[in-house]
């Protein structure tokens, strides 16, 4: 074991319920390094400060790696050194380390969400319409990496100049459009296969939001791929449940994203199992999967 302590953190707001630290100090002891992850609530009162104090201790050696999250995947990128291609394409960041002095920008949602969507898929859905809701940096990641695999996109978001000028920005890597989460209704979702919710609605605390309307039908034999994974079961999953689709929580990305991680920040194979297993024992002490 490794005698030098490896700081690692999470900096977002609100962080109450992150499971990262099960995640991340799993794998450290799987990898039999001493270390911590912590997590760094930071207001958004005191965003630039805060994310320069924390991006200092990076470069001072004091952090060896960093996650990022609601709301700074993008607010965070001017202060960086440099950024993946991965990062540079969806425009947001979600992990940060440190190569040869400089802060290097990554973004393994992207990768991390479609590794975990793609068994959940069933064999006879080719890439085809999928409708994200929202268009946030955890809604970049998710359209990038649909467009990337052939997939045709619609984007509904709270402000629609928000979901036009991504649906803009993403327009080269195929078919896109946006519109407005209050129109859905007016929208022709016939021929969507696929539904991710990439808003914060129906996360802990806030369990009974969601960004599905109540009285709107959802298409036919869709998948549900709901990003928030605390609770286990959203509101929008009973739904579509309750509609007779197939719905999933973001469980699984958050750990394909997390060993994506990790492995970026101590150059090691990606710990899926180890930490899978964490997250299952976490949830069999809790009394439930969380």
């Amino acid at each position: 074991m490794s005698s030098v302590p490896v700081q690692l953190g999470l900096v977002g707001w609100p962080l109450g319920h992150s499971l990262s630290p099960v995640l991340h100090e799993a794998a450290l002891v799987a990898h039999q390094r001493k270390g911590a992850y912590r997590l760094y609530p930071l207001h958004p009162d005191e965003a630039e400060s805060g994310l320069q104090s924390l991006l200092a201790q990076m470069r001072a050696g004091e952090i060896r790696g960093l996650n990022v999250t609601i709301p700074y995947k993008q607010t965070v990128i001017p202060m960086l050194d440099q950024l993946t291609p991965t990062a540079q394409s969806v425009g947001a960041v979600n992990t940060i380390y440190v190569s040869n002095g400089q802060l290097i920008g990554d973004n393994t949602d992207a990768e991390g969400f479609y590794q975990d969507l793609e068994p959940v898929l069933p064999p006879y859905i080719p890439p085809g319409t999928a409708l994200v809701l929202g268009a946030g940096g955890a809604a970049r990641a998710v359209v990038y990496s649909l467009l990337v695999h052939g997939w045709q996109v619609v984007v509904a978001a709270r402000r629609l100049k928000q979901a036009e000028e991504l649906a803009e920005e993403f327009s080269e890597l195929g078919s896109i459009s946006g519109g407005l989460l209050s129109e859905m209704a007016s929208m022709d979702l016939t021929d969507v296969k696929l539904i991710v919710n990439a808003t914060p609605m129906g996360m802990s605390p806030n369990v009974e939001s969601s960004p599905w309307p109540a009285t709107l039908p959802f298409p036919a034999d869709a998948v549900v791929y709901d990003l928030v994974y605390n609770p286990g079961v959203t509101t929008l999953m009973r739904q579509a449940q309750e509609a007779g689709l197939k719905a999933v929580s973001g469980l699984g990305m958050l750990v394909g994203q997390a060993a994506l991680a990790f492995s970026r920040w101590l150059e090691v194979s990606h710990p899926v199992a180890v930490m899978t297993e964490a997250i299952g024992k976490h949830g069999s002490k809790q009394g439930a999967r969380q």
